[in-house]
């Protein structure tokens, strides 16, 4: 359902849901994901192939919202000091199993946190990222961008993935049904799982591009660059409202990537 959720309740339930799907979340989508592998959305594109972190090599790199870690574990296969951070102890718990799995590769630094307010000096990172973490699952993402900003040191790196907003005036069904616009791409309400006492038990906000940018900019950076992965003929599989009908037709996937000024 759509009902208005703020930055307390979407916390607390979003915490709790990833804590509880993380095992179930790791076996349905992890041989896509890959243990050590970058993935930038359900569309497939890696970083191995869009280079839209830069160089990696001896650079401070931060993961927010990293779930079990597997971007920065490929990030860290690229000669990158990495640490990589979850609101979800759950998830993190999934990464400690992983990292134990792979005992030839050093574990990546873990560390539960809220990406709103991050544990960490400022100008500590040259590069921070998120592949659908974080951004869409917070009320105030403003507070996300601003310390993004606050961490990274002149001339460093922002890049994020999410749900294209241009999603969300469709209904999220990976078949024809999800091709008929049925809501308002303006109506920032967000979207709420509950219990049966109408408490939140899971919760996701939207924003229009504009929006998006305009947080960007706002919190001392400026863009270089937005991605529309296009779905590719390979890809057969559906994860969510996501799928090959779809996909071909309608954007899935939006990443912004930006610099703060030196």
């Amino acid at each position: 359902m759509r009902r208005a959720a703020g930055t307390a309740e979407t916390v607390s339930a979003n915490r709790h849901w990833w804590d509880a799907e993380a095992q179930d979340y790791y076996a349905e989508h992890g041989a896509f994901l890959g243990d050590a592998d970058f993935c930038w959305g359900p569309e497939g594109l890696r970083e191995s192939d869009a280079h839209l972190l830069g160089p990696l090599a001896g650079r401070d790199v931060l993961e927010i919202g990293a779930g079990s870690a597997q971007c920065s574990r490929w990030v860290a296969e690229q000669g990158a000091r990495v640490v990589a951070t979850d609101l979800s102890l759950g998830m993190l718990r999934r990464g400690v199993a992983i990292d134990a799995g792979r005992p030839a590769a050093p574990p990546v630094p873990l560390a539960q946190c809220d990406g709103r307010l991050l544990p960490f000096p400022d100008a500590s990172f040259d590069v921070v990222f998120t592949a659908y973490g974080v951004v869409p699952f917070v009320a105030d993402p403003e507070r996300v961008m601003n310390e993004v900003c606050r961490v990274l040191r002149p001339g460093g790196r922002f890049a994020f993935s999410t749900t294209h907003p241009f999603r969300w005036a469709f209904p999220d069904e990976p078949d024809s049904t999800g091709l008929t616009v049925r809501f308002s791409y303006f109506d920032r309400t967000p979207y709420v799982e509950q219990d049966e006492a109408g408490d939140a038990t899971y919760a996701e906000h939207h924003r229009t591009i504009g929006d998006r940018i305009r947080d960007v900019v706002a919190a001392g950076m400026h863009v270089v660059d937005i991605v529309e992965p296009e779905w590719p003929e390979a890809n057969d599989q559906e994860w969510g409202g996501w799928s090959p009908l779809r996909g071909r037709l309608i954007p899935g996937t939006l990443i912004i990537v930006a610099d703060k000024p030196r």
